[in-house]
């Protein structure tokens, strides 16, 4: 089945989705959590929702095929091991966290202990769509599909959700979870291989960005900790400026802009040297192959 599938996936009804940066006043509790997939995700996203205050270590119960990956865990008061079964048994939420190629397998090993009176799926795993999940998991247990990134750690993750309309208990579970650690925003699940590259990958192409500009503050004359101390927090600030009041990037830019001056000046050399053009590219390149990363498998 493909990505394209998904014409009954939920979107809010004002605005073709719903965003919000704290649970909601009848948010549903997020409950206790079994993580299957210890994973940088899944370790990331227990830290942070313990950092948040949203669960205690002990409500959140983390799985690995290689349990001394998850010492510094338990370590911490997380209860870990490698019987997903065990996991699930004490949990209301499971939250399914493991490489594209494993996740077949991993919805045989747990078909059976799944309740659908008591337990809600969240898969976060890349490629896998809302329908591809449900001819997996059948109704009435519900599903969600969600696409957070590493800065759940921190509480400061873009995590988009998408469900069918018989998963909307799900889903206000899963916005309530994932608001202790961001920011979420409802879409179409056609959408979410596009916010794979966007949020996910984005991690990756912004840090890259700020370490590009760390080096060009080395060979200005900085220090290296210096260079990549300035290029982070502007970077932070440039992105505080283009959330606040949802201002465009471009009327921020204008105001740093003068005639003939230094900012113009290396913005367009940078244009010349194909900065956007790059960007871009490597955006629409990275949702291309989040689409089609668990059809490969399938078909291998």
């Amino acid at each position: 089945m493909s990505e394209n599938q998904t014409s009954d996936s939920v979107t809010d009804s004002s605005s073709d989705a719903s965003r919000s940066d704290a649970p909601s006043s009848g948010a549903s509790s997020p409950g206790t959590l079994a993580i299957l997939g210890g994973g940088n995700l899944g370790q990331a996203l227990a830290r942070g929702l313990v950092r948040s205050g949203t669960l205690r270590p002990d409500q959140i119960h983390v799985t690995s095929l290689h349990p001394p990956s998850l010492e510094a865990l338990a370590a911490e008061g997380f209860p870990v091991g490698r019987d997903n079964l065990v996991a699930m048994e004490g949990a209301s939420t499971v939250l399914l966290a493991v490489q594209p190629q494993q996740i077949t397998d991993l919805i045989d090993e747990i078909q059976g202990g799944i309740d659908p009176e008591r337990h809600k799926v969240i898969s976060v795993v890349t490629g896998v769509s809302v329908d591809q999940l449900r001819e997996m998991i059948p109704a009435p247990t519900q599903v969600v599909r969600a696409m957070p990134n590493t800065a759940v750690s921190i509480g400061e993750s873009m995590t988009c959700l998408a469900a069918n309309p018989d998963s909307m208990e799900a889903l206000e579970e899963a916005e309530t979870l994932f608001n202790g650690v961001g920011i979420t925003l409802r879409i179409e699940d056609e959408m979410m291989t596009g916010a794979t590259a966007l949020c996910a990958c984005g991690v990756a192409f912004f840090l890259r960005s700020v370490r590009a500009a760390s080096q060009g503050g080395i060979e200005i004359g900085f220090h290296p900790e210096d260079a990549l101390l300035l290029a982070a927090q502007t970077a932070k600030g440039a992105a505080s400026l283009a959330l606040r009041d949802n201002h465009h990037p471009e009327s921020e830019i204008d105001r740093v802009t003068t005639p003939r001056g230094c900012t113009i000046a290396g913005l367009n050399e940078m244009e010349h040297q194909g900065f956007s053009s790059a960007m871009i590219k490597g955006f629409v390149l990275s949702a291309r192959k989040a689409g089609v990363l668990f059809d490969d498998e399938e078909a291998g």
